[in-house]
């Protein structure tokens, strides 16, 4: 061996790729479930606290008898940027509605970061911290944006991975809106 660094860089690099390529067969632990499909769908919406830019605890029970859209985000997510207009005219469509509250949670993002977009973006409906992820883990999130419809029995009728559009919007609303 000529050049045993080489060789050891060498197998270094082996060793990675081969780590990747079993992450890249392993990101989700149920080969049946689809990207754009919750666990959750037609479950009731786990418990959940999280507190409020202003302060204010919100938990699940606050939300019962609403129709609720919850959006998980973060200020530094690009998909996130990417759905915030379609997210603002849809909110801005129903938020006179006394049936419906719309509510984003933020868990990996400083206050100080999620103020400073709140108000350079003017998102107007109810944010939210969930700094020890109990929401996040209680959804069974894998990413942001995910995009929960919940109906006033507080069952969970809708669902999203990535950015939603304004007529995913629209429908997730319209199933939260059906009697069950």
């Amino acid at each position: 061996m000529k050049h045993p660094a080489r060789w050891i860089a060498l197998a270094v690099a082996v060793v990675a790729l081969a780590f990747v390529a079993v992450l890249a067969t392993q990101v989700s632990d149920d080969p049946q479930r689809e990207d754009n499909e919750s666990v959750l769908l037609n479950h009731p919406a786990p418990e959940f606290s999280v507190r409020t830019l202003d302060g204010t605890t919100i938990t699940q029970a606050d939300l019962a008898g609403k129709e609720v859209i919850v959006n998980f985000w973060n200020s530094w997510c690009i998909p996130c940027h990417e759905e915030l207009p379609a997210l603002k005219e849809f909110y801005d469509a129903h938020a006179t509605d006394p049936d419906f509250v719309m509510l984003g949670i933020v868990r990996a993002d400083s206050q100080d970061a999620i103020r400073a977009y709140v108000d350079a973006e003017g998102v107007d409906w109810v944010v939210a911290f969930d700094p020890g992820a109990n929401a996040t883990l209680g959804f069974a999130t894998r990413g942001q944006p995910e995009t929960f419809a919940i109906n006033s029995d507080g069952t969970i009728v809708g669902f999203k991975a990535g950015p939603s559009s304004r007529n995913e919007l629209e429908t997730m609303l319209a199933a939260a809106r059906v009697p069950s």
